[in-house]
Formats: C-alpha cells, structure tokens, sequence
C-alpha cells in the first residue's frame, strides 16, 4: 500500500513569485487589498484581482470572509493560478489562536477540495495584526501536520530570515537548516 506524504517546506522568499497552484493572500475581512503581504499580492496580481474579490458575496456588512475562513478568486497576474484570502485574527482577540488554525486549516482544506496539489503560506497574522511569530509558527505546523492531506507540497513562504528561521524551528526544531526541506 502506498502512503502518501506531503511535502512540507519553508523558505525565505516573495510569496509573489511563487509558481505553484495557489498563494494563500493575508488578507483582511473585506478582501479588498491592505498592506504587507495582501497589498503585494494585489499589486502583483493585477488590477483584476480587486475587481474579482468585489464579487465575493459580503456574509456580513463589509465583510467577504469572516476570520479563521478563506475564500478563493484566481490569480490573474501571478505565477499562482489563484490566490486564497485567509482572514487571521488580530492579536488580541478573543480566541486568537483558535481562529489563526481556523484560517491555515480552511486554506488548506479550500485548496484540497478545489483538487490542488501545491501551495504556498505566508506568516499569516504576524505583521500588521501583530501575532507573535513564534506562537503563529506552532500553529502552523501543528495544522499542517494534524492528518495526511491531498496536497503534494505545503510550502511557508517567509520575507525575512528571522522570520523564516522561527518557522523551521517550529517544525524541526534546532536541526532544521539540516533539513532536506528547508
């Protein structure tokens, strides 16, 4: 019987650029671009982007995807032929972490069920709306490892090196530079 194994990568780079079947967009509740990540992702994408995410149903006043979700539109201008705008939560909140495993899971569920196989995460939440880094890798990892997935590569797309080496740690601890996925 043959098993199934996801691959499981983190690198330093430009989520942008990425030429794989999705790039997950952190995104905000109205999904209309912002800044960091979701306004690079806008603005690499292209202006249809924006016109595409205006045609996401609002589930509430002013907001397309509630957070802990994720919704999808294509990817017009990047390498990634969609984008999946996951909404994380701002530090602070009410149940945080909870709703930062809701918005990694709902992305990778979404990607499952739409039959990709590649896709690349940012930091989800650790830049404008301030979740620690470390606490989001742990969640990122623990998500991306809680069961077997439909998915040929899970790949963490980082900016900056601090950040990137957080992210490794968290899923292979002080070995992870040795790592043949890293």
């Amino acid at each position: 019987m043959l098993v199934r194994m996801t691959r499981i990568t983190v690198i330093r780079g430009d989520i942008t650029t990425q030429d794989v079947d999705a790039i997950v967009n952190a995104a905000n509740e109205r999904c209309l671009g912002g800044g960091g990540v979701d306004g690079a992702i806008h603005r690499a994408a292209g202006k249809k982007l924006v016109e595409a995410c205006k045609q996401l149903p609002e589930v509430a006043p002013l907001v397309r995807c509630p957070t802990g979700s994720a919704v999808i539109t294509p990817g017009f201008q990047l390498p990634a032929r969609f984008v999946i705008h996951a909404v994380g939560p701002r530090w602070g909140m009410n149940d945080a972490p909870a709703l930062l495993a809701s918005a990694f899971r709902t992305s990778l569920d979404l990607a499952e069920r739409e039959g990709l196989k590649t896709i690349a995460l940012p930091a989800i939440s650790c830049g404008v709306f301030r979740f620690p880094v470390g606490q989001a890798a742990r969640i990122a990892a623990d998500v991306s490892r809680e069961r077997e997935r439909a998915l040929d590569e899970i790949r963490f797309v980082l900016f900056d090196e601090d950040t990137c080496d957080v992210f490794g740690r968290a899923f292979w601890g002080d070995a992870w530079r040795t790592s043949p996925e890293a």
